[in-house]
């Protein structure tokens, strides 16, 4: 029952992370967490999204802007394998805690972001990545905030889609790799990783023929509700 439920929720996940960009993790992340815990929960979706990530990639391959691509990994890349190590250290619920302050407390960040329509470069794409690197290292998805960094770059539809899941895959690679070096990373959880990748990139392949079709304040309110009913959650869990 626990993998049916997985896999249901991580093919509605795909489809939501096809769509917009992200929300994959802010959807399974309260289940995977009820499931397997907090620290179990981390690197079984960084295997998930890196296969989320992949099927984007492979939708949107002609589009990826590899400048914009690179100069955000160049930083994130050692941010997030830094951020997995802080993460390793941290006793559980404090790790629900930090996922679920993070959740809700970028409802109002990404709309300050949003209202600013700051326009990056590339050296700014940069700096933000060792940030969010790190913090990708440790809450498992700082997709709030690369939607509107990427966006604000410049990259719209398809072209953002590929590459801000072009960086992702580059991220998440790292987490899983500084996971298994640290012995984080046992063989029932790659397998409970695949399962959910597999629903997830499912679900990202049936999304590219709606991407044009949401407007940019539905966009908003579902982020903004993912981020707020997982957040919420995820407090929950760390709370009983």
């Amino acid at each position: 029952m626990g993998y049916l439920v997985v896999l249901c929720v991580g093919l509605m996940a795909g489809v939501l992370s096809g769509v917009i960009g992200t929300g994959s993790s802010m959807m399974l992340m309260p289940v995977l967490v009820i499931l397997y815990g907090p620290q179990q929960a981390v690197p079984i979706m960084a295997i998930a999204a890196i296969m989320g990530n992949l099927g984007k990639v492979l939708s949107w391959w002609r589009e990826i802007d590899w400048q914009a691509c690179f100069a955000y990994c160049i930083t994130a890349v050692p941010g997030a394998m830094l951020g997995v190590r802080t993460l390793l250290a941290l006793p559980p619920h404090a790790v629900e805690l930090a996922l679920g302050l993070f959740f809700v407390g970028m409802v109002p960040v990404r709309r300050w972001l949003a209202r600013r329509s700051i326009r990056f470069s590339l050296l700014h794409l940069s700096l933000i990545g060792a940030v969010v690197g790190f913090l990708t290292g440790i809450v498992v998805s700082t997709g709030p905030i690369t939607v509107p960094v990427f966006m604000g770059y410049g990259l719209v539809k398809g072209a953002f889609l590929a590459t801000e899941a072009a960086g992702s895959l580059a991220v998440y690679g790292a987490k899983v790799a500084v996971f298994r070096h640290f012995g984080a990373l046992p063989p029932h959880l790659v397998a409970d990783g695949l399962i959910t990748g597999s629903a997830l990139m499912l679900g990202t392949f049936g999304a590219r023929r709606i991407v044009a079709r949401m407007s940019p304040q539905t966009f908003r309110l579902v982020v903004d509700g993912l981020m707020l009913s997982s957040g919420l959650s995820l407090l929950w869990a760390a709370g009983r």
